[in-house]
């Protein structure tokens, strides 16, 4: 053990000495947080209950509604379209400066976030297909292909709001956040169509987006401006919760009136900017954590294949259910959500989670190791990471996401 703890710290320590001064590690620090939230919050809510010979989605959320706490802590998305549009922002100056145009500088972006995408729709093709063709119920395969996918609706927002970085590097993020709150007035005060909330798509995600634009022109680097929008957002989240009607629960509740996430609306945009507020007021604290070796190496690993653990958490869990299957219904595994046991099998399960991804890592890691270009997105193949300056086998293209 006393070796394997050397080693450890020996490894650890050649990462961070291998990493340039200059990078701001709270920024991937954030970036992973707000990856692993999602993930563990999926892994935490979303249940495979076996009915027969078929497969349906269920939550905790739908029979304990008094967790909804829980999705506070793991709903994340809002810290990662704030890092995405400071890093965003920021690789599109740098780029400018270095003369590159915006054509290449947006390919190199685009091409990181979709060749991941590429192995995930060539397996769960041949998954359906496979499925289909032995006489699986076409619900349970509905079900799954769902699952596997819906990773994807985040990409393709995130894609756009790339694409469109030049446009925004000086929007102020109050004016998407007046489109949902107008959307969301239409919709439940004036009774407009349902499909009109789908334009808080752009604009909700837009809010953090915005944010972390302005994080990239100093706007953002005292104190006082964490502290405002985590306190304003939490005020108006919680009026909006306690007043207005806005579910209490910050992701999706299957057979739910109304979600928060699916559209986004404006409980869950408010919601994202309180987040964001800690996540900027948690910087300072977060840079010196990332001193620590160990720890700066976990959240650089993490960084390395965030794309992958995004991509495939999904069916980290659903391969684990299948697999299980074969012992019969399991606990906290095929079982309906409805008490505390649930729950505690859960817990138990999210280690055979855990190796289930780190199987699909190992598989699928070349596809996101071979998207090119570097942290600024300038569509350039470099031969060493931008976290740290020289290849090593323990931190081979370690890079932005």
């Amino acid at each position: 053990m006393n070796r394997l703890t050397a080693a450890v710290r020996g490894a650890a320590e050649r990462v961070d000495a291998a990493t340039p001064d200059h990078r701001d590690r709270a920024v991937d620090a954030l970036r992973a947080g707000a990856v692993l939230g999602v993930v563990l919050g999926h892994w935490l809510v979303t249940a495979l209950v076996a009915d027969g010979r078929t497969l349906h989605t269920a939550s905790p959320l739908q029979h304990l509604p008094w967790l909804a706490p829980v999705s506070w802590a793991f709903q994340t998305l809002a810290v990662f379209f704030l890092v995405g549009g400071h890093v965003a922002t920021r690789g599109y100056a740098s780029s400018r400066a270095r003369g590159i145009p915006y054509r290449r500088w947006l390919h190199g972006r685009l091409v990181r976030l979709f060749k991941p995408v590429a192995a995930v729709l060539l397996l769960w093709t041949a998954v359906t297909a496979v499925l289909l063709l032995s006489g699986a119920e076409y619900a349970t395969v509905r079900t799954l292909v769902k699952l596997a996918l819906s990773p994807l609706w985040f990409l393709l927002v995130f894609a756009a709001l790339t694409a469109a970085t030049p446009l925004l590097a000086r929007l102020h993020p109050l004016w998407p956040l007046a489109v949902v709150l107008h959307v969301d007035l239409l919709r439940f005060g004036l009774g407009a169509p349902a499909w009109l909330g789908w334009l808080n798509l752009a604009a909700g995600w837009l809010v953090p987006y915005a944010l972390g634009a302005a994080w990239t022109r100093g706007e953002l680097e005292r104190r006082r401006s964490g502290w405002l929008l985590l306190l304003c957002g939490t005020a108006a989240t919680a009026a909006l919760v306690a007043w207005a009607g806005y579910p209490a629960s910050m992701v999706g509740v299957p057979g739910a009136g109304v979600s928060n996430l699916n559209p986004p609306t404006l409980a869950a945009v408010t919601f994202g900017l309180a987040q964001c507020g800690l996540a900027l007021l948690l910087r300072d604290r977060l840079r010196g954590a990332m001193r620590r070796p160990v720890a700066w190496t976990a959240v650089a690993l993490v960084n390395l294949s965030a794309m992958t653990i995004f991509l495939w958490h999904q069916s980290a869990l659903m391969a684990t259910t299948a697999t299980g299957l074969l012992a019969g219904r399991l606990p906290g595994l095929h079982t309906v959500p409805d008490g505390l046991g649930w729950v505690a099998a859960r817990l138990v399960w999210l280690p055979v989670f855990v190796v289930a991804l780190a199987v699909c890592r190992s598989a699928f890691r070349s596809w996101e190791r071979g998207g090119g270009g570097d942290g600024d997105g300038d569509g350039r193949r470099r031969g060493r990471s931008r976290v740290v300056r020289v290849h090593r086998p323990t931190t081979k293209d370690v890079r932005h996401v």
